[in-house]
């Protein structure tokens, strides 16, 4: 969907089927693609990614209009929609290719992102006895997914 007033968050919160369904709901979102970041493998596969190997996690790319949603509002869903506080796990889903992960685009991305990792790291230690482990890094090459992960849940209701 290029659209030159959209700006892209890509974030990794354990399945990308999971994230994905949350955002598709958001007012302000344009577009969210399920697909690979953050490894050394060159177009990985979902069997390639699932075997743990290509340093990859799970992400989605979201298309959104700043307009209508804040870069801060997206994250705050984020923090939100997954428990940050496991480290390469959520829930039945294990390895490094389900860690949570921010890979930013721009410096007020990363700026905002560890602003609100600092200030969310209390709070998660009180409620969840332990430190949030989001790796916060600059967003690389981006692999979209296999077609049959594109609204996964969504196609499956």
């Amino acid at each position: 969907m290029p659209d030159n007033k959209l700006e892209i968050a890509t974030l990794g919160g354990g399945c990308f089927w999971c994230v994905e369904a949350v955002y598709e709901r958001v007012e302000g979102v344009k577009d969210v693609i399920s697909g690979y970041a953050g490894g050394h493998t060159k177009n990985p596969t979902y069997k390639d990614v699932t075997s743990g190997e290509t340093g990859h996690t799970e992400v989605c790319q979201i298309h959104f209009d700043p307009s209508e949603i804040t870069y801060d509002e997206i994250l705050n869903i984020f923090w939100k929609a997954h428990d940050p506080t496991t480290l390469n796990r959520q829930g039945h889903d294990v390895g490094k290719q389900y860690r949570s992960a921010v890979f930013f685009h721009t410096l007020e991305q990363k700026k905002t992102a560890v602003e609100m990792k600092k200030k969310l790291n209390p709070l998660a230690k009180k409620k969840f006895q332990a430190g949030i482990v989001t790796e916060i890094k600059p967003a690389s090459d981006f692999y979209r997914a296999e077609e049959y992960h594109q609204q996964y849940i969504a196609k499956s209701s």
